[in-house]
């Protein structure tokens, strides 16, 4: 922070001393580049200008043409609060795909459908708030805990996963345009923030530097070398300090350390926290004034507009710092295109056409069709449709929209509820029937059960909605301000699993939905098959019936553990990786992390092995020949996870490369997988900084962290 404050001083003093003097409305020239422009604009602004467009909701400048906006928009799953959008799957049903290219033509759709939104909404003279170009998205935050409702959001426990799956939606939504930004995007929530979601405004997340560098930090890392516009500061505090005026993450790490110097926004009123719940800043004054001189340059509330001129006129900030603080705004939003001739820009003809088309709406489902993962099979799946005259579907979340959208969504009239999507699978020729079945609350009264035993097959939707777990405040029927207590799914729905099961005999495909880790282990006995469907956006239930009746092979795999208990887990608010996720639990698990069945089998072989001795410039190359030895085509997910040397707190293993194979049945598919051997570097707690530990590795290349298929020791001299 203090070497960019350095430059923005040295530059500005250029400027006023007439040495480098910029030509007015130099702002809205093309031809240089955005730093230039940006301080061109902030030389033509008034103190009171100025302090104006530090606010989320920033009005217009009439005299100088700057336009009104609302910064604050939504896309973690497609355009989010803003009318027709495609809905993507959910964010953690995105990284279940294991599919990174996947997800950066998920991310380019939503930024197409982002300003062809902007431009309608534009060209009516309109400022709306969810309809900008700049989004407070992804949620990179790590799933430690499955009790916290707002995991949904993120992309699962896994660092690793996490960067990589963050960095394709980051470049999707940003686009490629080396001149403009298609829409900038927006990490959070920096960091250590997962909860419990009740006391996330002013809870204290205790954590050493091994676990911040090894696992929370990470992926900000790597969002910020590729690029990310925009950090999002979180409402918590991180060893006593607010993360939207502690010097330690947004100065020392985030500016000095990582050399980001793109815009920092506060989470919605987080500044506000600060001085009513954390009292670490006894005053809002003295709030604004710490969170402009710690590096917060948008504020999602309107303490830095209204207290920001109170704290210079009390001395507690100077106007250079102001100055520091806008530019990176600025800089935003004529990467945007804000002052550039709108006919000029690359995305200007983007129109109606580009909302929710065909293309987009394929793309959503074979986006849930990738996500969602077999749990079980006894062999019932996948169905004949010739054979199979009549499919009765219950459950309560077998017609719901609220299960296809998870939360922070869009809205499509294109929405096919799983209902929906079966009934158009079996056509007019299958008799399938819907009945809701259970209901959350009540555990005896029930329906449907009669009916299904007299079809050929059950398929009973059952499990969780965003209601029910999900972000303070919005799931409304959670008990515990949107977490949840336990593992367990509706207690109605486990007893109705088990009164169609004694009913009669004929198959039961159980299909749960829900955005975190659930113990099926309830059902599972009263189940032929088990698909956790997510909540898989808009064609949720197409893409069930394409899983159902085998017109594509299940591939998704999961980003998390799924633990037998909570019990066997440290307390809630505990931010140690001890014990935690697979890299650090040694106890059964119910399902392990990247699990998943197929309808086919693979025999995997080495092409080449990696050498036997490497050093910390090579690169740890895995080549692999993959057959697939069933009667499916399928697409397989290769996993490959390190161990380490026997040092104090190393990971039991860990994730460090993936690819996702598609191979036609009984043919043979060549994978590399690269990791960089300075990759396995570990944070070393006597020095404090990172080190490459000698000794003895392992390679293993796995179907899921608990299932290595080959394996292959290497020493790091």
């Amino acid at each position: 922070m203090k070497t960019f404050t350095a430059i923005v001083s040295v530059l500005m003093l250029l400027f006023s001393s007439g040495n480098f003097k910029i030509a007015a409305q130099n702002f809205r020239n093309p031809d240089l580049d955005p730093q230039t422009r940006a301080l061109a604009l902030l030389e033509e602004l008034t103190l009171e200008e100025k302090i104006s467009l530090l606010g989320y909701d920033s009005p217009a400048i009439e005299r100088l043409q700057v336009p009104a906006y609302n910064w604050w928009n939504e896309a973690l799953h497609g355009v989010a609060r803003a009318g027709e959008a495609t809905v993507f799957p959910q964010a953690i049903a995105l990284a279940a795909t294991f599919d990174t290219a996947l997800v950066h033509q998920v991310a380019d759709a939503i930024s197409t459908e982002a300003r062809s939104k902007y431009n309608l909404n534009r060209a009516k003279g309109f400022h709306n708030q969810y309809m900008g170009i700049s989004f407070w998205t992804p949620n990179i935050n790590i799933f430690r805990d499955p009790r916290w409702g707002r995991g949904q959001e993120t992309y699962g426990e896994d660092p690793f996963l996490t960067a990589v799956t963050g960095k394709a939606f980051v470049q999707g939504l940003q686009g490629n345009d080396p001149h403009h930004l298609k829409t900038a995007a927006g990490a959070k929530h920096f960091a250590v923030h997962s909860g419990p979601e009740a006391d996330r405004h002013h809870f204290n997340a205790i954590v050493d530097e091994k676990d911040l560098r090894e696992t929370y930090l990470p992926a900000f890392k790597t969002l910020v070398d590729n690029g990310v516009e925009t950090i999002m500061c979180a409402y918590n505090r991180v060893n006593g300090e607010p993360c939207c005026t502690g010097k330690t993450l947004l100065q020392n790490i985030l500016r000095d350390e990582w050399g980001f110097n793109g815009q920092v926004v506060t989470d919605c009123w987080a500044l506000d926290d600060i001085w009513r719940r954390h009292k670490t800043i006894p005053t809002r004054v003295e709030v604004a004034a710490a969170a402009v001189k710690t590096g917060v340059n948008l504020d999602c509330s309107n303490i830095l507009q209204d207290d920001v001129k109170k704290a210079i006129d009390q001395n507690l900030l100077t106007r250079e710092q102001l100055d520091s603080a806008l530019l990176p705004t600025l800089r935003t939003q004529i990467k945007l295109g804000f002052y550039d001739n709108p006919d000029e820009s690359p995305y200007s003809t983007y129109g109606a056409d580009s909302v929710n088309n065909a293309y987009h709406v394929e793309l959503s489902r074979t986006a849930a069709e990738k996500s969602m993962v077999l749990l079980k099979n006894n062999g019932i799946l996948p169905l004949s449709q010739e054979k199979t005259s009549s499919v009765m579907v219950v459950g309560e979340n077998a017609a719901s929209i609220s299960v296809l959208t998870g939360n922070y969504h869009g809205m499509s009239g294109k929405m096919v509820t799983f209902a929906e999507g079966l009934v158009e699978a079996g056509g007019p020729g299958t008799s399938v029937q819907y009945d809701m079945g259970c209901s959350y609350a009540d555990t005896t009264s029930f329906g449907g059960i009669w009916a299904a035993g007299f079809t050929d097959v059950t398929v009973a939707v059952l499990g969780l909605n965003p209601l029910l777990e999900g972000e303070q405040g919005d799931a409304f029927l959670s008990k515990h301000g949107g977490d949840k207590k336990d593992l367990s799914m509706p207690r109605s729905h486990e007893i109705y699993m088990q009164k169609l099961r004694e009913s009669h005999d004929h198959p039961i495909i159980a299909v749960v939905t829900g955005g975190s880790a659930i113990d099926v282990s309830a059902i599972e006995p009263f189940a032929d098959a088990i698909i956790f469907g997510w909540y898989p956006g808009q064609q949720g239930g197409t893409a069930l019936a394409n899983l159902i009746f085998g017109n594509t092979s299940p591939s998704g795999r999961l980003p998390l553990t799924f633990y037998k208990s909570v019990d066997d887990l440290p307390p809630y608010d505990d931010y140690s990786m001890q014990n935690r996720t697979y890299r650090y639990f040694d106890g059964d698990v119910l399902y392990p992390f990247g699990y998943g069945l197929s309808y086919s089998t693979f025999e995997y072989n080495w092409s080449s092995k990696p050498a036997s001795q490497v050093s910390k410039e090579d690169l740890l190359s895995i080549d692999l020949e993959i057959e697939n030895t069933g009667d499916f085509d399928a697409e397989e997910v290769v996993q490959v996870y390190i161990t380490y040397p026997k040092e104090e707190r190393m990971p039991l293993k860990e994730l460090k490369g993936f690819s996702r194979v598609t191979i036609n049945a009984g043919e043979t598919e060549k994978t590399t997988i690269q990791i960089p051997v300075s990759e396995l570097k570990k944070w070393d707690t006597d020095k404090n900084d990172w080190k490459l530990f000698k000794g003895n590795y392992s390679i293993l290349v796995s179907q899921n962290a608990e299932t290595p298929i080959l394996k292959h020791s290497f020493t790091i001299k």
